[in-house]
């Protein structure tokens, strides 16, 4: 059973949205809103991923539904969000979860790749909630939480996805103004260095890299998906009511590390003190490959 540090049944009677449902963090906040009382939507391009997320909620009591859907494609988005709201009538919230990106330096990114990061961070994005606006939160209000990335300071090795997130921040402001007179929010969640499923996705060479990432973080740890989870269900609960145009940074003080600041971060035993230690909400959780050797 999800360990959510919110009330129960928060969300009965709400539809939410998850886009990138499949894996990762957005597996992670459709089961925590699942275990809420909402019925989740799943989102992605990978129907067998959706459905096991589906079933595993459905096994823990929780209600979801699948939608296959490249979101980077404007008609799909379109007939996606229009079933969506054939089957269940309306839609309350968003999480705008999908995404991805590959490291490559700037130098080496054609013009085929960068787009291709785009639509699938930015783009993409843009389409599922100008959609769930224009065919239901216009009328009705709601929610939306855009994901996008620790990328202040800069994203090296990243800078296409990087790029993205910037225009996603922009497009959240811009969002939160322009819809408030319907009853809509619009926020955004920044997760760090998180230790998820997508990490494995990562080719084997950026492995080292990737175990000597907590020794830039002042907290000293990876956070999890649970962490980002909660950030998510705050901002779209009615606490996050007065909250609209802003981002939530889940990233353990990261970008405020320096140049001359001492590396390696908390210790393992500070780690583990009442107000840093980490919170282990989703009980399926696994850590990533690349650090169980």
């Amino acid at each position: 059973m999800y360990g959510s540090i919110f009330q129960a049944a928060l969300f009965a009677q709400q539809v939410a949205v998850v886009t990138g449902g499949g894996s990762g963090i957005g597996r992670c906040v459709a089961h925590e809103l699942a275990s809420l009382g909402a019925q989740v939507v799943l989102v992605g391009r990978s129907e067998a991923k959706l459905q096991a997320v589906a079933a595993e909620i459905a096994e823990a009591g929780g209600r979801a539904s699948c939608h296959a859907c490249d979101i980077r494609d404007e008609a799909a988005v379109k007939a996606m969000v229009q079933a969506v709201i054939a089957e269940h009538g309306r839609i309350d919230a968003l999480v705008n979860n999908a995404g991805g990106q590959y490291l490559t330096p700037l130098a080496a990114i054609s013009a085929k790749g960068w787009q291709a990061v785009i639509d699938t961070n930015l783009t993409g994005g843009f389409l599922v909630a100008r959609e769930c606006f224009n065919q239901c939160m216009a009328a009705q209000g709601g929610a939306i939480v855009n994901m996008v990335a620790d990328m202040w300071g800069s994203m090296p090795n990243m800078g296409h996805s990087g790029a993205a997130r910037a225009g996603m921040v922009s497009f959240t402001e811009t969002a939160a103004l322009e819809w408030a007179g319907s009853g809509v929010r619009v926020n955004a969640v920044a997760p760090g260095y998180i230790a998820s499923s997508g990490m494995d996705h990562y080719p084997p060479e950026a492995a080292p890299l990737l175990r000597k990432m907590p020794a830039t973080v002042p907290a000293g740890r990876f956070g999890n998906e649970a962490e980002v989870s909660a950030a998510v269900v705050f901002l779209l609960s009615p606490a996050a009511s007065f909250i609209s145009g802003s981002v939530l940074r889940v990233d353990g003080a990261r970008p405020q590390m320096r140049m001359g600041m001492a590396a390696g971060g908390a210790s393992a035993e500070v780690q583990q003190r009442p107000a840093v230690r980490p919170f282990a909400g989703f009980p399926l959780y696994q850590m990533p490959k690349v650090f169980q050797s």
